[in-house]
């Protein structure tokens, strides 16, 4: 018997869209992955997601969470709520009201005829009548050991979700990239950062004129022109302590002393397993095809967080959107009397 609604993903869209939908009554089946929880199983502090102000979650998480997925946290003993903490609660709650889950990747995907099928790599088979892909989008990394060593204890690819943290305030910083997205991060940081330095490649900025303008308008921000990342510099203890660049131009390479390195440089959606099944767009995110909804190219599949937002990409926006979808989705399975 087909599900009532399959739910692909397991970051803060695909469990509010679950929570949503059980409270629904249609009964969920989460294909969570096999490295579930989204980006934020990846996070230190999460600090401007509401609901989290206490000091100290212990006792909640110690009676919120299955005890078997509980003693694999680490102790809580900070502000506001950290990024694993925070998914496995949403976990525990869409649980709590009834989904399932599978633990597996999807492999593919056929929306051709009804019920949809969506198969893992297992090699199961699962049916659906409606399906929400909430598969989130990957930052890209530029894959230096050193930059791997320090992620979240200096290195981060968001600023709006990580800049404001003590760490990084009053303190000097870098942002890696020269688009749009590099100067918005960098604008960004520069209201709570001592000085921000933008790494860029070339000579001029890809970004618009605008933008560049912005970037070189502001007091607060440097920029280094030719220059690459070659190493992310720190120790276990401080963390990020400065970064060493190498010139595009010909010139000795320099060490800049910063407490943090953002990375602007963009992201991938996650939809390759569509393999065609879904229209995306050129930046190969799921096209929402409704305005103010998040129905897609095939009627009945529906996308929510950042596997079609390209612009927020915040928690809070992505658990938002996945409640619509839930609620996109309940009402299609009402209109079709199923």
């Amino acid at each position: 018997m087909a599900e009532k609604v399959i739910i692909i993903g397991s970051g803060p869209a695909g469990w509010a869209a679950a929570i949503y939908a059980a409270r629904a009554s249609l009964e969920p089946l989460v294909i969570e992955g096999i490295a579930p929880l989204g980006q934020l199983a990846l996070t230190t502090e999460v600090e401007n997601y509401p609901g989290f102000p206490v000091a100290n979650l212990e006792a909640y998480l110690d009676n919120s969470i299955d005890e078997t997925r509980r003693k694999y946290m680490m102790p809580h003993a900070r502000h506001g709520v950290s990024g694993p903490e925070l998914m496995e609660l949403m976990r525990q709650q869409a649980v709590n009201f009834g989904t399932r889950i599978v633990t597996d990747e999807v492999a593919e995907v056929d929306f051709s005829d009804r019920p949809f099928k969506v198969i893992t790599g297992e090699g199961e088979t699962h049916e659906a009548l409606t399906v929400i892909v909430a598969t989130g989008a990957t930052a890209n990394y530029l894959g230096l050991p050193s930059e791997e060593r320090f992620k979240n204890n200096g290195v981060s690819a968001c600023a709006v979700c990580d800049g404001a943290l003590p760490r990084f305030r009053n303190q000097p910083l870098a942002v890696i990239g020269g688009g749009d997205s590099a100067i918005e991060e960098a604008d960004h940081l520069s209201k709570t950062a001592g000085k921000v330095y933008i790494v860029h490649r070339r000579d001029e900025f890809r970004a618009s004129k605008i933008m560049a303008k912005r970037a070189m308008d502001n007091p607060k921000i440097e920029i280094l022109w030719n220059r690459t990342l070659a190493e992310v510099l720190g120790t276990d203890a401080e963390g990020v302590t400065g970064v060493r660049l190498n010139s595009t131009a010909g010139e000795d390479e320099i060490d800049v002393e910063v407490a943090g390195m953002f990375l602007a440089v963009g992201h991938t959606p996650n939809t390759a397993f569509l393999k065609g099944k879904l229209e995306l767009t050129e930046k190969k995110y799921i096209k929402w095809t409704v305005p103010f909804r998040t129905n897609t190219s095939v009627d009945g599949v529906f996308a929510a967080g950042d596997v079609a937002d390209d612009y927020y990409r915040q928690a809070i926006t992505a658990a938002g959107s996945g409640c619509m979808a839930a609620l996109d989705a309940e009402r299609w399975l009402a209109a079709k009397g199923l």
